[in-house]
């Protein structure tokens, strides 16, 4: 069944990405490589109409401000709403990113605030600086996440490590912490979700 057909008969949900780049873009399908990742490197060098190029650069600017303008009416109530309000700003990311999603008392995203850019597999990160942001913005809860580079988004030692201490933190200082969410290429590992946290 061609790519028409089938949105036609089951929505645009039944395409995969692939799929949904060729029909917005016109660009055969043969042509587009397997991930969004691999598709936003290579845009600028692919044998496509300039035209065409336009339409993929196009495509993931709306993506991402549209996930930004998500922070001002998000209501965090499980580790996908975290991890999808970030995951198109944070997926493609060449270099490891830490920021902090702050929440009022009834989970809504006040602001996300980036707290450090690293190298390409690591980040600093202090408590201190964490929690001051926490702090000014008189926050309740937070959320910390940060994205892996290479697409993978298994913790690293020094991810628990880390996570172990921020919350450790937090609770001293009465600013709990649900969640560390790690960004991968289109996936997500949630320390709530495997109870690290």
């Amino acid at each position: 069944m061609k790519i028409k057909e089938r949105i036609a008969e089951y929505g645009a949900k039944s395409l995969i990405n692939k799929e949904l780049i060729s029909l917005l873009t016109g660009i055969d399908i043969e042509k587009l490589p397997n991930s969004l990742k691999e598709l936003r490197e290579s845009a600028d060098t692919m044998e496509i109409t300039d035209l065409q190029k336009n339409k993929i650069n196009a495509l993931f600017e709306v993506s991402g401000r549209i996930c930004k303008e998500r922070i001002d009416t998000d209501k965090i109530s499980s580790p996908d709403d975290a991890a999808m309000l970030v995951m198109e700003e944070m997926r493609y990311l060449q270099k490891e990113h830490f920021k902090i999603l702050l929440l009022d008392t009834k989970n809504n995203v006040k602001k996300v605030v980036e707290i450090s850019v690293g190298s390409l597999n690591s980040s600093i990160v202090h408590p201190r600086e964490v929690f001051k942001e926490a702090v000014i913005n008189s926050c309740s809860s937070i959320i910390l996440v940060h994205n892996h580079p290479s697409g993978e988004s298994e913790p690293s030692h020094e991810d628990i490590v880390l996570t172990n201490r921020l919350d450790e933190c937090g609770k001293l200082m009465g600013i709990r912490v649900l969640d560390h969410i790690i960004i991968g290429d289109g996936i997500y590992f949630s320390f709530k979700e495997e109870g690290l946290i």
